[in-house]
Order: C-alpha cells, then structure tokens, then sequence
C-alpha cells in the first residue's frame, strides 16, 4: 500500500525525525556547532542520487516538556514551548545545510511571520519536489502529541514511504541497552509486535499511523558513520518495523 492517500509516493521520497539531543552534541542540550555540521553532512549525503529528504526534529536540547511539568507548568504552555523549540532547531539546521551548500526549506505549523514560513503538505511536496530537504517544525501544531506523531503524521502527508528515526541507540532492544547489558535488538519488528510487547520507541499514535498507511519504519544510530545513508537507501542498519502484510 502506499503511504497516504494524498499525493503521489515516491519509494526516494523519506522522512527523517531526529531527536533534538541530537543537536546538543555530547550533553544534549543547546546547539552543538560541530554536531550541527555534521548531522548536516549526513543529510547531504543521505540525500544524494535523487532522494527526496524531509525532516522532523525535536526539541528536547532547548525544551523538556516533562521537565517543565514537574516545575508545575500545565501540559498545553509546556507543548506549546517544545513546538517553538523544534522551529528553532529547524533554523538552525536550515542555516547549516545552506552553510554546505544545500537547498534547503524550512515551514512549521506555528508560523511566524518573520521567521518561518506555515507548514502546509502542498508546499512541502513542491519544495521536496525540486531536491530541497525539507525541514517540517512545530510538532503537528496541537499540544498532547508528540514529535514522533508529527514525524509519522507528515510522512504520510508528503508522501514519504520510509520513515527513519535517528536516536543514539543501534535499534530497538527487548529492554533498554543501557540498564541492561543483556537485552537483545530486533532486526525487524512488525507494529503489531511492538505494540504488543510495549517496546516504547515510538508512541502508539505514531506506530498506527504508520500501519495504517503502509509505512515502514527504520529505527538506527545517526552517530554511526554512513547509518542515515544506509537506512534511507535500504541497506542493514538498526531495526526495522513494517507492517505485518511486509513480515
């Protein structure tokens, strides 16, 4: 099946939702200029021989709604603040792949007049048309949804096929890596086993839409050299999720 029912898919078309830590280098918070480079570098060359690239960040480096909501912040300001955290990160890698020399679009779902461009799929679908990488912030413009929906949301909207997800872990474990040295990674997951396993890498709006849609999902370390051009081309990397009709 192809991914949405409002435009044409494309099997070079994808989507690429990095988390926001990844921006803050080695502590995960602020913007890291060496690894703002580089992560640009690797979309570039993710990018090249025809691939049509959009990309979803967070804001975790700048903004923690959860953090916020501990303070005594009640939920809709702090997914609010997270979602203008995410078009900050979108400028700033915008300005880091037009820094190497990349096309690059940047629209959000919270305009700003002055800043950055309204989010709508048509534009985005011309803009990744012409080979621009297409930065896609503010969440999907409603609080109580997280980044990873956005992500899987706007996939289906410009009609990406792929959706790969970029974190600091090689894939998705039976239990998390990092607590347990024993844990075991998946090659590949259907959504239905993930959901029944109550594997927490992506939400389970996020892992719907996509079943629903027939999008498949690559789960992978960005900090792996080569892992985002790998993953985006179809090549062995980290774990991959599809639906079970693909199993």
């Amino acid at each position: 099946m192809l991914a949405g029912n409002t435009g044409a898919s494309s099997p070079r078309r994808v989507l690429v939702k990095l988390s926001g830590e990844m921006l803050g280098g080695e502590t995960g918070v602020g913007v890291c200029a060496e690894s703002l480079r580089r992560i640009a570098a690797d979309v570039i060359a993710a990018s090249a021989d025809g691939v049509e690239l959009a990309v979803v960040v967070g804001g975790g480096n700048l903004v923690r709604g959860t953090a916020l909501q501990r303070t005594g912040m009640g939920r809709i300001s702090a997914d609010h603040m997270g979602m203008l955290a995410t078009t900050m990160n979108a400028l700033a890698l915008q300005d880091a792949l037009e820094a190497q020399g990349k096309a690059a679009a940047a629209y959000t779902a919270h305009a700003i007049a002055t800043v950055m461009e309204g989010y709508s799929a048509a534009k985005a679908r011309a803009a990744l048309a012409t080979g621009a990488v297409t930065l896609l912030a503010g969440g999907t413009g409603n609080p109580l949804f997280t980044t990873d929906t956005a992500a899987c949301l706007r996939a289906v909207e410009v009609g990406a096929s792929l959706v790969v997800k970029g974190t600091k872990v090689d894939g998705v474990y039976t239990a998390d890596p990092v607590v347990d040295p024993t844990a075991n990674r998946y090659e590949t997951l259907t959504f239905a086993e993930l959901l029944a396993r109550r594997l927490t890498v992506i939400d389970r709006t996020a892992a719907t839409l996509c079943e629903q849609h027939g999008l498949s999902l690559v789960v992978c370390d960005l900090g792996a050299p080569g892992a985002l051009t790998k993953a985006v081309r179809g090549a062995k990397v980290g774990t991959r999720i599809v639906c079970g009709d693909e199993s």
